[in-house]
C-alpha cells in the first residue's frame, strides 16, 4: 500500500467510523482544494473538514461501503456507496437548510484524493445529485 492510500483510508475512516474530523483535518494540506457538485470547488482544510462535517451531521449513521479501491502514483481513488439516515437538517450552499427527512440514502460515489508529502492536497468528490435528492424524496416530480 503506497502514501496516497494510506491517506485515503485514514480520511475515510475518520469520516465513517469514528467521526474523528480533526483526525480527518490532520489528513489534508493546510490549502487543500475540494472539488464537490453541489459547492463547486472549495479551498483549505478547514473548509473542506466543515463541508465533511455538515454532511455527517445530516446523516449521523453515514457509511462508506466499498466497492472497488484503486491506488496510482500519488493518486488514490474509492469507488462505493454513501448510505445514511438523513435525521438532521441539511444546509444549502445558499446558507439556508432543508429540514430532514428521515429517509435513508444509498449513493453511489467516487472520491479522487491526490497526496503530496503525506497530505491530501486535493479531493474531488463525485455524486448524482439528482439520485441524492430523488432517495430523500427532493427532487422535482418527472412528467409523465
Amino acid at each position: 500500500m503506497g502514501e496516497a492510500r494510506e491517506v485515503m483510508d485514514r480520511i475515510t475512516a475518520a469520516l465513517s467510523e469514528t467521526k474523528d474530523f480533526k483526525a480527518a483535518a490532520e489528513c489534508y494540506s493546510t490549502d487543500a482544494v475540494g472539488v464537490t457538485p453541489d459547492q463547486g470547488e472549495i479551498t483549505g482544510r478547514d473548509v473542506i473538514v466543515e463541508y465533511l462535517r455538515q454532511f455527517s451531521d445530516s446523516f449521523p449513521d453515514l457509511r462508506y461501503e466499498y466497492v472497488a479501491k484503486h491506488e496510482s502514483g500519488n493518486v488514490a481513488i474509492d469507488e462505493g456507496y454513501v448510505i445514511g439516515t438523513n435525521t438532521a437538517s441539511l444546509p444549502l450552499p445558499s446558507g439556508e437548510s432543508i429540514p430532514a427527512t428521515g429517509k435513508q440514502i444509498r449513493v453511489r460515489s467516487c472520491d479522487v484524493v491526490t497526496v503530496e508529502g503525506g497530505m491530501a492536497t486535493s479531493h474531488r468528490f463525485y455524486f448524482d445529485q439528482m439520485e441524492f435528492l430523488s432517495q430523500l424524496g427532493l427532487a422535482p416530480e418527472t412528467p409523465s
